[in-house]
Protein backbone atom coordinates (compact mmCIF):
# COMPACT_ATOMS: atom_id res chain seq x y z
CA UNK A 1 0.00 0.00 0.00
CA UNK A 2 2.56 2.72 0.82
CA UNK A 3 4.49 1.94 -2.30
CA UNK A 4 1.25 2.46 -4.30
CA UNK A 5 1.34 5.63 -2.42
CA UNK A 6 4.37 6.94 -2.95
CA UNK A 7 3.51 5.99 -6.75
CA UNK A 8 0.65 8.35 -6.69
CA UNK A 9 2.92 10.94 -4.79
CA UNK A 10 5.02 10.99 -7.95
CA UNK A 11 2.40 11.17 -10.44
CA UNK A 12 1.09 14.17 -8.86
CA UNK A 13 4.57 15.72 -9.19
CA UNK A 14 3.55 16.93 -12.68
CA UNK A 15 0.04 18.89 -11.73
CA UNK A 16 1.43 20.10 -8.42
CA UNK A 17 4.41 21.61 -10.21
CA UNK A 18 1.69 24.07 -12.49
CA UNK A 19 0.35 25.42 -8.55
CA UNK A 20 2.73 27.68 -7.02
CA UNK A 21 2.82 30.50 -9.91
CA UNK A 22 -0.46 30.59 -9.68
CA UNK A 23 -0.95 30.74 -5.80
CA UNK A 24 1.74 33.69 -5.75
CA UNK A 25 -0.38 35.47 -8.37
CA UNK A 26 -3.56 35.06 -6.68
CA UNK A 27 -0.92 36.85 -3.88
CA UNK A 28 -0.29 39.73 -5.54
CA UNK A 29 -3.92 40.38 -6.76
CA UNK A 30 -5.25 39.88 -3.77
CA UNK A 31 -2.60 42.42 -2.09
CA UNK A 32 -3.52 45.19 -5.43
CA UNK A 33 -7.26 44.53 -5.42
CA UNK A 34 -8.79 43.18 -1.90
CA UNK A 35 -12.38 43.82 -2.98
CA UNK A 36 -12.27 40.86 -5.55
CA UNK A 37 -12.06 38.36 -2.66
CA UNK A 38 -14.59 39.97 -0.31
CA UNK A 39 -11.84 42.29 1.38
CA UNK A 40 -12.67 45.92 2.19
CA UNK A 41 -10.49 48.13 -0.87
CA UNK A 42 -11.29 50.06 -4.26
CA UNK A 43 -13.23 48.50 -6.49
CA UNK A 44 -12.24 50.14 -9.10
CA UNK A 45 -9.05 51.84 -11.04
CA UNK A 46 -5.46 50.57 -12.54
CA UNK A 47 -3.98 48.64 -9.58
CA UNK A 48 -8.22 46.85 -8.77
CA UNK A 49 -7.50 46.02 -12.93
CA UNK A 50 -4.25 44.40 -12.79
CA UNK A 51 -5.10 42.96 -9.23
CA UNK A 52 -8.42 41.05 -10.85
CA UNK A 53 -6.55 38.98 -13.92
CA UNK A 54 -3.76 38.09 -11.57
CA UNK A 55 -6.67 36.24 -9.10
CA UNK A 56 -8.89 35.29 -12.06
CA UNK A 57 -5.48 33.93 -14.12
CA UNK A 58 -4.28 32.38 -10.46
CA UNK A 59 -7.41 31.16 -9.66
CA UNK A 60 -7.82 29.36 -13.33
CA UNK A 61 -5.59 26.57 -11.94
CA UNK A 62 -6.09 27.01 -8.41
CA UNK A 63 -10.01 26.79 -8.65
CA UNK A 64 -9.53 23.79 -11.18
CA UNK A 65 -7.21 21.74 -9.00
CA UNK A 66 -9.30 18.67 -9.30
CA UNK A 67 -9.00 18.35 -12.90
CA UNK A 68 -5.41 18.89 -13.26
CA UNK A 69 -5.02 15.72 -10.73
CA UNK A 70 -7.41 13.95 -12.68
CA UNK A 71 -5.74 14.02 -15.92
CA UNK A 72 -1.97 14.15 -14.96
CA UNK A 73 -2.05 11.84 -11.65
CA UNK A 74 -3.56 9.30 -14.58
CA UNK A 75 -0.90 9.75 -17.27
CA UNK A 76 1.89 9.39 -14.46
CA UNK A 77 -0.60 6.50 -12.95
CA UNK A 78 -0.13 4.54 -16.28
CA UNK A 79 2.12 1.73 -17.11
CA UNK A 80 3.47 3.43 -20.04
CA UNK A 81 2.59 7.02 -19.25
CA UNK A 82 0.06 7.03 -22.10
CA UNK A 83 -1.98 10.17 -23.07
CA UNK A 84 -5.24 8.03 -23.22
CA UNK A 85 -5.15 7.51 -19.41
CA UNK A 86 -5.36 11.22 -19.02
CA UNK A 87 -8.38 10.83 -21.06
CA UNK A 88 -9.74 7.91 -18.93
CA UNK A 89 -9.16 10.08 -15.75
CA UNK A 90 -11.14 12.89 -17.05
CA UNK A 91 -13.55 10.87 -18.28
CA UNK A 92 -14.16 9.30 -14.34
CA UNK A 93 -13.82 12.71 -12.91
CA UNK A 94 -16.95 14.24 -14.75
CA UNK A 95 -18.95 12.26 -14.87
CA UNK A 96 -18.76 11.11 -10.91
CA UNK A 97 -18.89 15.49 -10.89
CA UNK A 98 -22.12 15.24 -12.63
CA UNK A 99 -23.90 11.91 -10.85
CA UNK A 100 -22.82 13.53 -7.35
CA UNK A 101 -23.78 16.86 -7.98
CA UNK A 102 -26.76 18.35 -5.88
CA UNK A 103 -29.12 18.96 -8.58
CA UNK A 104 -28.53 14.77 -9.97
CA UNK A 105 -28.13 13.74 -6.52
CA UNK A 106 -31.91 15.59 -5.39
CA UNK A 107 -33.46 13.34 -8.36
CA UNK A 108 -32.66 10.36 -6.65
CA UNK A 109 -33.09 10.96 -3.40
CA UNK A 110 -34.45 13.40 -1.05
CA UNK A 111 -31.87 16.62 -0.99
CA UNK A 112 -33.09 19.65 1.24
CA UNK A 113 -31.12 22.74 0.85
CA UNK A 114 -29.12 24.11 3.76
CA UNK A 115 -29.08 20.17 5.32
CA UNK A 116 -25.65 18.72 5.81
CA UNK A 117 -26.17 16.02 3.23
CA UNK A 118 -27.01 18.60 0.87
CA UNK A 119 -23.78 20.80 1.69
CA UNK A 120 -21.68 17.26 1.26
CA UNK A 121 -23.00 17.30 -1.98
CA UNK A 122 -22.11 20.58 -2.72
CA UNK A 123 -18.12 19.91 -2.35
CA UNK A 124 -17.96 17.28 -4.87
CA UNK A 125 -17.40 19.97 -7.66
CA UNK A 126 -13.95 20.52 -7.83
CA UNK A 127 -13.28 18.32 -5.02
CA UNK A 128 -9.98 17.51 -5.21
CA UNK A 129 -10.00 14.05 -3.37
CA UNK A 130 -12.66 13.27 -6.36
CA UNK A 131 -10.15 14.18 -9.00
CA UNK A 132 -7.38 11.69 -7.43
CA UNK A 133 -9.88 8.96 -6.84
CA UNK A 134 -10.92 9.55 -10.71
CA UNK A 135 -7.02 9.56 -11.56
CA UNK A 136 -6.55 6.12 -10.08
CA UNK A 137 -9.90 4.79 -11.92
CA UNK A 138 -8.78 5.70 -15.04
CA UNK A 139 -5.22 4.57 -14.65
CA UNK A 140 -6.27 1.10 -13.30
CA UNK A 141 -8.77 0.96 -16.47
CA UNK A 142 -6.47 1.95 -18.55
CA UNK A 143 -3.75 -0.70 -17.17
CA UNK A 144 -6.55 -3.82 -17.08
CA UNK A 145 -7.88 -2.88 -20.45
CA UNK A 146 -5.42 -0.73 -22.43
CA UNK A 147 -4.91 -4.74 -24.55
CA UNK A 148 -8.63 -5.71 -24.58
CA UNK A 149 -9.45 -7.78 -27.66
CA UNK A 150 -12.89 -7.57 -29.01
CA UNK A 151 -14.87 -9.67 -31.46
CA UNK A 152 -14.96 -8.84 -35.11
CA UNK A 153 -18.18 -6.50 -35.14
CA UNK A 154 -16.87 -4.67 -31.82
CA UNK A 155 -13.30 -4.74 -33.21
CA UNK A 156 -12.81 -1.08 -33.44
CA UNK A 157 -13.42 -0.75 -29.68
CA UNK A 158 -10.73 -2.89 -29.18
CA UNK A 159 -7.39 -1.98 -27.17
CA UNK A 160 -7.16 1.41 -25.80
CA UNK A 161 -10.19 2.51 -27.24
CA UNK A 162 -12.01 0.59 -24.80
CA UNK A 163 -10.47 2.01 -21.90
CA UNK A 164 -12.70 4.94 -22.05
CA UNK A 165 -16.17 2.95 -21.86
CA UNK A 166 -14.44 0.49 -19.07
CA UNK A 167 -13.69 3.94 -16.78
CA UNK A 168 -17.36 4.96 -17.50
CA UNK A 169 -18.98 2.01 -16.10
CA UNK A 170 -16.13 1.62 -13.27
CA UNK A 171 -16.99 5.31 -12.29
CA UNK A 172 -21.06 4.70 -12.48
CA UNK A 173 -20.50 2.57 -9.80
CA UNK A 174 -18.11 3.90 -7.62
CA UNK A 175 -20.38 6.66 -7.28
CA UNK A 176 -23.62 4.78 -6.79
CA UNK A 177 -21.25 3.48 -3.51
CA UNK A 178 -20.48 7.47 -3.07
CA UNK A 179 -23.74 8.66 -3.15
CA UNK A 180 -24.64 7.08 0.45
CA UNK A 181 -21.46 6.83 1.89
CA UNK A 182 -20.28 10.42 0.95
CA UNK A 183 -23.12 12.13 3.58
CA UNK A 184 -22.69 9.63 6.21
CA UNK A 185 -18.60 10.21 6.23
CA UNK A 186 -19.41 13.95 5.74
CA UNK A 187 -22.20 13.99 8.42
CA UNK A 188 -20.09 12.08 10.91
CA UNK A 189 -17.05 15.16 10.51
CA UNK A 190 -19.76 17.73 11.58
CA UNK A 191 -21.23 15.73 14.54
CA UNK A 192 -17.30 15.81 15.19
CA UNK A 193 -16.68 19.78 14.93
CA UNK A 194 -20.27 20.03 17.20
CA UNK A 195 -18.23 17.91 19.88
CA UNK A 196 -15.07 19.59 19.42
CA UNK A 197 -16.31 23.36 19.82
CA UNK A 198 -17.33 22.90 22.95
CA UNK A 199 -13.50 22.13 23.96
CA UNK A 200 -12.31 25.57 23.69
CA UNK A 201 -8.67 26.24 22.76
CA UNK A 202 -8.09 22.34 22.70
CA UNK A 203 -10.73 22.06 21.00
CA UNK A 204 -9.34 24.47 18.41
CA UNK A 205 -6.26 22.67 18.31
CA UNK A 206 -8.01 19.18 16.97
CA UNK A 207 -9.87 21.14 14.42
CA UNK A 208 -6.56 22.49 12.85
CA UNK A 209 -5.09 18.87 13.00
CA UNK A 210 -8.08 17.13 11.70
CA UNK A 211 -8.30 19.86 9.23
CA UNK A 212 -4.54 19.29 7.36
CA UNK A 213 -5.08 15.58 7.98
CA UNK A 214 -8.34 15.34 5.99
CA UNK A 215 -6.83 17.41 3.21
CA UNK A 216 -6.14 15.01 0.69
CA UNK A 217 -9.76 13.79 1.03
CA UNK A 218 -10.86 17.04 0.45
CA UNK A 219 -13.58 15.91 3.25
CA UNK A 220 -12.01 18.79 5.48
CA UNK A 221 -14.60 21.22 3.87
CA UNK A 222 -16.61 19.36 6.02
CA UNK A 223 -15.24 20.74 9.52
CA UNK A 224 -15.02 24.17 7.86
CA UNK A 225 -18.30 24.24 7.24
CA UNK A 226 -18.97 24.03 11.34
CA UNK A 227 -16.08 26.34 12.22
CA UNK A 228 -15.76 28.72 9.85
CA UNK A 229 -19.71 29.59 8.57
CA UNK A 230 -22.96 29.37 10.45
CA UNK A 231 -23.70 25.48 9.84
CA UNK A 232 -24.33 25.04 13.71
CA UNK A 233 -24.38 28.58 15.05
CA UNK A 234 -20.27 29.59 15.18
CA UNK A 235 -18.82 30.92 11.88
CA UNK A 236 -16.07 32.33 13.31
CA UNK A 237 -14.60 33.50 9.33
CA UNK A 238 -18.06 35.01 8.54
CA UNK A 239 -18.49 37.07 12.05
CA UNK A 240 -14.70 38.17 11.90
CA UNK A 241 -15.06 39.53 8.45
CA UNK A 242 -18.53 41.07 9.49
CA UNK A 243 -16.52 43.52 11.63
CA UNK A 244 -17.86 41.92 15.05
CA UNK A 245 -16.43 40.90 18.23
CA UNK A 246 -16.67 38.49 21.06
CA UNK A 247 -19.69 38.99 23.20
CA UNK A 248 -21.62 40.49 19.75
CA UNK A 249 -24.41 39.50 17.84
CA UNK A 250 -24.37 35.90 18.88
CA UNK A 251 -20.39 35.44 19.30
CA UNK A 252 -20.32 33.09 22.51
CA UNK A 253 -16.86 31.96 21.48
CA UNK A 254 -12.98 34.13 21.11
CA UNK A 255 -13.83 35.30 18.12
CA UNK A 256 -10.78 34.22 15.49
CA UNK A 257 -9.41 31.10 17.46
CA UNK A 258 -10.26 28.96 14.49
CA UNK A 259 -8.03 30.99 12.06
CA UNK A 260 -5.30 32.59 14.33
CA UNK A 261 -2.98 29.07 14.35
CA UNK A 262 -2.87 29.03 10.74
CA UNK A 263 -1.02 31.91 10.15
CA UNK A 264 2.29 30.98 12.11
CA UNK A 265 2.51 28.20 10.27
CA UNK A 266 1.57 28.64 6.69
CA UNK A 267 3.56 31.54 6.66
CA UNK A 268 6.34 30.32 8.39
CA UNK A 269 6.27 26.73 9.19
CA UNK A 270 6.07 25.77 5.85
CA UNK A 271 9.38 27.79 5.19
CA UNK A 272 10.96 25.59 7.79
CA UNK A 273 9.71 22.59 6.86
CA UNK A 274 10.88 23.39 3.00
CA UNK A 275 14.87 23.99 4.33
CA UNK A 276 14.56 20.68 5.64
CA UNK A 277 13.49 19.53 2.99
CA UNK A 278 16.19 20.94 0.41
CA UNK A 279 19.02 20.31 3.15
CA UNK A 280 18.18 16.96 2.68
CA UNK A 281 17.69 16.26 -0.76
CA UNK A 282 19.53 14.01 -3.06
CA UNK A 283 19.10 15.79 -5.82
CA UNK A 284 19.03 20.22 -4.38
CA UNK A 285 17.91 21.43 -7.82
CA UNK A 286 14.39 19.16 -7.94
CA UNK A 287 13.51 20.17 -4.17
CA UNK A 288 14.42 24.06 -4.38
CA UNK A 289 12.59 24.22 -7.94
CA UNK A 290 9.53 22.93 -6.07
CA UNK A 291 8.88 23.20 -2.70
CA UNK A 292 10.74 27.04 -2.10
CA UNK A 293 8.29 28.23 -4.61
CA UNK A 294 5.45 26.48 -2.91
CA UNK A 295 6.77 27.82 0.34
CA UNK A 296 6.73 31.50 -0.77
CA UNK A 297 3.13 30.69 -2.08
CA UNK A 298 1.96 30.06 1.20
CA UNK A 299 3.56 32.47 2.59
CA UNK A 300 2.26 35.28 0.36
CA UNK A 301 -1.44 34.03 0.33
CA UNK A 302 -1.93 31.04 2.65
CA UNK A 303 -2.17 28.75 -0.58
CA UNK A 304 -0.56 25.66 0.65
CA UNK A 305 -1.22 22.86 -1.46
CA UNK A 306 1.63 22.85 -4.00
CA UNK A 307 4.08 22.03 -1.00
CA UNK A 308 1.56 19.19 0.97
CA UNK A 309 0.43 17.22 -2.50
CA UNK A 310 4.13 17.58 -3.37
CA UNK A 311 4.80 14.93 -0.28
CA UNK A 312 1.36 13.93 1.68
CA UNK A 313 1.44 10.47 -0.33
CA UNK A 314 5.31 10.21 -0.98
CA UNK A 315 5.54 9.57 2.89
CA UNK A 316 1.87 10.16 4.90
CA UNK A 317 3.38 9.16 8.38
CA UNK A 318 5.48 12.98 7.98
CA UNK A 319 2.30 14.27 6.55
CA UNK A 320 0.16 12.97 9.71
CA UNK A 321 3.09 15.01 11.44
CA UNK A 322 2.95 18.07 9.43
CA UNK A 323 -1.05 18.02 10.82
CA UNK A 324 -0.36 17.66 13.80
CA UNK A 325 2.46 20.51 14.20
CA UNK A 326 -0.69 23.13 13.34
CA UNK A 327 -3.18 21.43 16.39
CA UNK A 328 0.10 22.31 18.68
CA UNK A 329 0.72 25.32 17.48
CA UNK A 330 -3.17 26.38 16.89
CA UNK A 331 -3.66 26.00 21.16
CA UNK A 332 -0.07 27.85 21.83
CA UNK A 333 -1.83 30.70 19.40
CA UNK A 334 -4.77 30.48 21.42
CA UNK A 335 -3.87 30.85 24.70
CA UNK A 336 -0.91 33.53 23.28
CA UNK A 337 -4.00 36.12 22.33
CA UNK A 338 -2.76 36.30 19.04
CA UNK A 339 -5.94 36.77 16.69
CA UNK A 340 -5.85 37.18 12.96
CA UNK A 341 -8.56 35.87 10.24
CA UNK A 342 -8.70 35.44 6.62
CA UNK A 343 -11.37 35.91 3.98
CA UNK A 344 -8.98 33.88 1.39
CA UNK A 345 -6.07 31.64 3.77
CA UNK A 346 -3.29 32.54 6.43
CA UNK A 347 -0.91 33.95 4.58
CA UNK A 348 0.90 37.63 4.83
CA UNK A 349 -1.88 39.30 2.44
CA UNK A 350 -5.00 38.43 4.95
CA UNK A 351 -3.03 38.77 8.41
CA UNK A 352 -2.18 42.91 6.61
CA UNK A 353 -6.19 43.28 5.77
CA UNK A 354 -7.39 41.42 9.00
CA UNK A 355 -5.92 43.83 11.14
CA UNK A 356 -7.75 46.39 10.38
CA UNK A 357 -10.63 44.52 11.72
CA UNK A 358 -12.11 45.31 15.39
CA UNK A 359 -11.88 41.78 16.43
CA UNK A 360 -7.87 41.06 15.38
CA UNK A 361 -5.43 41.48 18.92
CA UNK A 362 -1.70 41.23 19.64
CA UNK A 363 -1.09 40.92 15.88
CA UNK A 364 2.39 42.15 16.55
CA UNK A 365 2.87 38.38 18.16
CA UNK A 366 3.25 36.47 14.67
CA UNK A 367 7.17 37.50 14.45
CA UNK A 368 7.63 35.28 17.82
CA UNK A 369 5.19 32.40 17.07
CA UNK A 370 6.39 32.79 13.28
CA UNK A 371 10.29 32.15 13.79
CA UNK A 372 9.20 29.76 16.93
CA UNK A 373 7.09 27.92 13.89
CA UNK A 374 9.83 28.00 11.70
CA UNK A 375 12.66 26.37 13.84
CA UNK A 376 10.22 23.72 15.01
CA UNK A 377 8.69 22.50 11.47
CA UNK A 378 12.43 22.56 10.45
CA UNK A 379 14.13 20.45 13.13
CA UNK A 380 11.01 17.84 13.22
CA UNK A 381 10.88 17.47 9.24
CA UNK A 382 14.83 17.21 8.87
CA UNK A 383 15.19 14.71 12.28
CA UNK A 384 11.89 12.62 10.52
CA UNK A 385 13.55 12.86 7.08
CA UNK A 386 17.02 11.85 8.03
CA UNK A 387 16.14 9.34 10.73
CA UNK A 388 13.32 7.22 8.69
CA UNK A 389 14.68 7.98 5.32
CA UNK A 390 11.76 9.65 3.94
CA UNK A 391 10.95 10.12 0.61
CA UNK A 392 9.83 13.72 0.05
CA UNK A 393 10.61 15.86 -2.79
CA UNK A 394 14.65 15.57 -4.24
CA UNK A 395 15.07 12.09 -2.02
CA UNK A 396 12.77 9.96 -4.56
CA UNK A 397 15.26 7.08 -6.36
CA UNK A 398 14.73 9.08 -9.39
CA UNK A 399 16.95 11.75 -7.24
CA UNK A 400 19.83 9.62 -6.70
CA UNK A 401 19.94 8.48 -9.71
CA UNK A 402 21.31 12.13 -11.42
CA UNK A 403 24.45 11.17 -10.38
CA UNK A 404 23.82 8.20 -12.79
CA UNK A 405 23.00 11.07 -15.70
CA UNK A 406 27.09 10.50 -17.42
CA UNK A 407 26.98 6.65 -17.96
CA UNK A 408 27.50 5.98 -21.34
CA UNK A 409 26.21 2.28 -22.38
CA UNK A 410 29.28 -0.16 -23.76
CA UNK A 411 27.16 0.69 -27.13
CA UNK A 412 24.37 1.80 -29.34
CA UNK A 413 22.41 -1.39 -30.02
CA UNK A 414 19.69 -1.15 -27.76
CA UNK A 415 17.99 -4.67 -29.39
CA UNK A 416 20.96 -6.58 -28.05
CA UNK A 417 21.08 -4.72 -24.65
CA UNK A 418 17.89 -5.21 -24.07
CA UNK A 419 17.55 -8.78 -24.66
CA UNK A 420 21.12 -9.72 -22.58
CA UNK A 421 19.32 -7.61 -19.70
CA UNK A 422 16.16 -9.43 -20.10
CA UNK A 423 17.93 -12.78 -20.07
CA UNK A 424 20.39 -12.15 -16.96
CA UNK A 425 16.79 -10.69 -15.05
CA UNK A 426 15.50 -14.58 -15.79
CA UNK A 427 13.98 -14.05 -18.90
CA UNK A 428 10.69 -12.97 -19.88
CA UNK A 429 9.16 -15.49 -17.87
CA UNK A 430 10.93 -13.79 -14.44
CA UNK A 431 9.71 -10.34 -15.45
CA UNK A 432 6.02 -9.58 -13.71
CA UNK A 433 6.56 -5.98 -14.37
CA UNK A 434 8.45 -3.50 -15.84
CA UNK A 435 8.94 0.73 -16.39
CA UNK A 436 11.61 2.83 -16.64
CA UNK A 437 12.68 6.28 -14.82
CA UNK A 438 15.69 8.90 -15.35
CA UNK A 439 17.96 6.37 -16.41
CA UNK A 440 16.94 2.93 -14.62
CA UNK A 441 14.64 0.32 -15.71
CA UNK A 442 12.87 -0.95 -13.03
CA UNK A 443 11.70 -4.53 -12.98
CA UNK A 444 9.03 -5.97 -10.27
CA UNK A 445 10.12 -9.92 -10.67
CA UNK A 446 8.66 -13.20 -9.63
CA UNK A 447 12.19 -15.09 -8.33
CA UNK A 448 14.96 -12.67 -7.04
CA UNK A 449 17.39 -15.18 -6.84
CA UNK A 450 16.95 -15.69 -10.54
CA UNK A 451 18.77 -12.68 -11.18
CA UNK A 452 22.06 -12.58 -12.48
CA UNK A 453 24.46 -9.55 -11.71
CA UNK A 454 27.16 -10.08 -13.78
CA UNK A 455 25.00 -11.28 -16.45
CA UNK A 456 23.42 -7.93 -16.44
CA UNK A 457 26.99 -5.81 -16.23
CA UNK A 458 28.23 -7.84 -19.61
CA UNK A 459 24.80 -7.14 -21.26
CA UNK A 460 25.81 -3.47 -21.15
CA UNK A 461 24.44 -2.31 -18.32
CA UNK A 462 25.93 -0.29 -15.18
CA UNK A 463 25.02 -2.02 -12.77
CA UNK A 464 21.89 -3.55 -10.29
CA UNK A 465 20.54 -2.32 -7.45
CA UNK A 466 17.93 -4.57 -5.16
CA UNK A 467 15.10 -1.90 -3.07
CA UNK A 468 13.70 -5.09 -2.25
CA UNK A 469 12.85 -9.01 -2.58
CA UNK A 470 11.01 -8.46 -5.59
CA UNK A 471 12.05 -4.91 -7.01
CA UNK A 472 15.69 -4.90 -9.04
CA UNK A 473 16.70 -2.00 -10.78
CA UNK A 474 18.70 -2.03 -13.86
CA UNK A 475 20.93 0.99 -14.25
CA UNK A 476 21.42 1.98 -17.68
CA UNK A 477 21.52 5.79 -18.15
CA UNK A 478 20.03 8.51 -19.82
CA UNK A 479 18.99 6.49 -23.11
CA UNK A 480 17.34 4.30 -20.79
CA UNK A 481 14.32 5.09 -22.52
CA UNK A 482 15.53 3.40 -26.01
CA UNK A 483 16.45 0.39 -24.62
CA UNK A 484 12.61 -0.25 -22.61
CA UNK A 485 11.50 0.07 -25.68
CA UNK A 486 13.18 -2.58 -27.17
CA UNK A 487 12.40 -4.46 -24.14
CA UNK A 488 8.65 -3.87 -24.29
CA UNK A 489 8.40 -5.48 -27.53
CA UNK A 490 10.21 -8.89 -26.79
CA UNK A 491 8.22 -8.64 -23.19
Amino acid sequence: MMKYLQKLGKALMLPVAALPVCGILMGIGYALAPAVMGAEGPTSGAAYTVGFLLIKAGGALIDNMAWLFAIGAAVGLSDDHDGTAGLAGLVSFLMMQQLLSPGVVGAVRTLEEGTVDYIAFSKIAGNSFIGILAAIIGAACYNKFKNTQLPDWLAFFSGKRSVAIVTAVVSIVVSVVLLFVWPIIFGALVALGNGIAKMSGIGAGIYAFLNRLLIPTGLHHALNNVFWFDTIGLGDLSHYWAGDVTGQNGVNWDLGMYMSGFFPCMMFGIAGAALAMVQTAKNKKAAIGLVVSAAICAFVCGVTEPFEFGFMFLCFPLYVVYAALYGIFTIITYYSGFRAGFCFSAGATDLIFSASLPAHAKTWMIIPLGIAAFVVFYLVFKFAIVKFDLKTPGREDEDAEAAEANITLANNDFTAIASGVLAAVGGKGNVANVDYCATRLRFEVKDSTAVNEKAVKAAGAAGVIRPSKTACQVVIGPKVQFVYDELKKML
